[in-house]
């Protein structure tokens, strides 16, 4: 699937300075956050870079009503994160298709609250756009260039086990936790207790973005998610509502059958 940059956002800024960094242009050169090892094992690796690409998305985030006593997704506000965080991966994955890149390395993605409101959030989206000095099949089936958050070491280590990787996935669960009875309250001061009504609620929600993420990377035919990032967020939704937030990158063998090979180790390069 081919992304057009004008029609997911891309603004025209954006593709004139892609077009100075286009391979095969005079002069060209390439911009990246890649770390020096980094890059030179990227480059070992067999992959060149191309240049920094980014995606962007500024959104407002709905309301949901919750109930004081009763633990609940806010699935409204679930939506609204996925949502922008994947107008800001598509963007990102735009701006290097216009370079010809076979993928993205060293993804981060970021939100940023903005002063201009509690409910106003930018995410971002940013990495390196790399090219195959080869010419080996390295796009997954959707035909947009892999995603990797994987710095550039894991990524040399992950190539050189055997491994490819498909796309960042992720999960996503915005989630209500109730607030304790007066009675409940009660019942505790003065002793240890577990809490099970909070316990219930936040393994719920963990195991909620956990479930989304392993489907994004069944989509791709995955054989697993490596570097998982499971992190938890309280936002500007008040203390009793937190977004859990899980993310990874999903691998594929490079090979039907093949034997995990244990990399030598490059030293000094840490």
């Amino acid at each position: 699937m081919t992304l057009d940059p004008a029609e997911v956002g891309v603004p025209q800024d954006a593709i004139d300075r892609l077009a100075e960094l286009k391979p095969g242009r005079s002069g060209r050169i390439f911009t990246s956050d890649l770390t020096v090892n980094e890059f030179l094992l990227v480059k070992q690796a067999g992959f060149t870079p191309l240049g920094l690409v980014l995606g962007t998305s500024v959104y407002h985030c709905g309301f949901q009503f919750s109930r004081w006593a009763k633990n609940a997704e806010l699935d409204v506000l679930s939506q609204a994160m996925y949502h922008a965080r994947e107008l800001a991966m598509t963007r990102m994955q735009a701006e290097a298709a216009v370079l010809g890149a076979d993928g993205i390395v060293a993804v981060r993605l970021e939100v940023d609250f903005k002063e201009w409101g509690s409910d106003t959030a930018e995410f971002l989206a940013v990495g390196t756009a790399v090219k195959a000095d080869h010419g080996k099949r390295w796009k997954p089936k959707t035909g947009r260039p892999f995603t990797s958050a994987l710095s550039g070491q894991d990524f040399w280590t992950l190539l050189q086990a055997g491994y490819a990787p498909l796309g960042m996935v992720m999960g996503v669960c915005v989630y209500h936790v109730a607030h304790r009875t007066f009675a409940n309250m009660l019942a505790t001061v003065g002793r240890n207790a577990e809490l099970p009504q909070f316990t219930q609620a936040l393994y719920e929600a963990r195991e909620l973005a956990m479930a989304r993420m392993q489907h994004e990377a069944e989509q791709l035919d995955a054989e697993g998610i490596v570097g998982v990032d499971l992190n938890q967020r309280n936002h500007s939704w008040g203390s009793h509502t937190t977004e859990f937030f899980a993310i990874g990158t999903a691998v594929r063998p490079l090979r039907d059958e093949h034997t995990i090979a244990v990399p030598q180790l490059v030293l000094g390069l840490d």
